[in-house]
């Protein structure tokens, strides 16, 4: 059976990270650390987030001289309810696994 989209341990900690402030507009590399995900991961799934029109991302000018413009993001409405429903989700899953584990008398 496939596995849900946008349910990935590493997707559901870039929507937690989001979520704290969704309308702020965020960094790739602030993410990066605030999730402890690695680039490699972290930036394939902001682009699919923004190919799907779950996330926004724009570009900020550079306030030194001579430094490019950054990437920002942050969640579109869809995006912001899609990651309260998942992370709601995997919150339930989290309860009933731990509900199923038998401790020992």
């Amino acid at each position: 059976m496939p596995r849900t989209p946008h349910t990935s341990p590493q997707t559901l900690r870039l929507f937690e990270a989001l979520l704290k402030e969704p309308a702020t507009w965020r960094y790739g590399y602030d993410l990066s650390r605030e999730t402890g995900l690695a680039s490699g991961t972290l930036y394939p799934i902001l682009m699919r987030l923004s190919e799907q029109r779950l996330l926004e991302a724009g570009w900020e000018p550079s306030d030194q001289p001579g430094r490019p413009p950054r990437h920002t993001y942050r969640l579109t409405g869809d995006g912001i309810a899609l990651a309260k429903v998942r992370l709601a989700d995997a919150a339930k899953s989290r309860k009933a696994d731990t509900a199923a584990i038998v401790r020992p008398a």
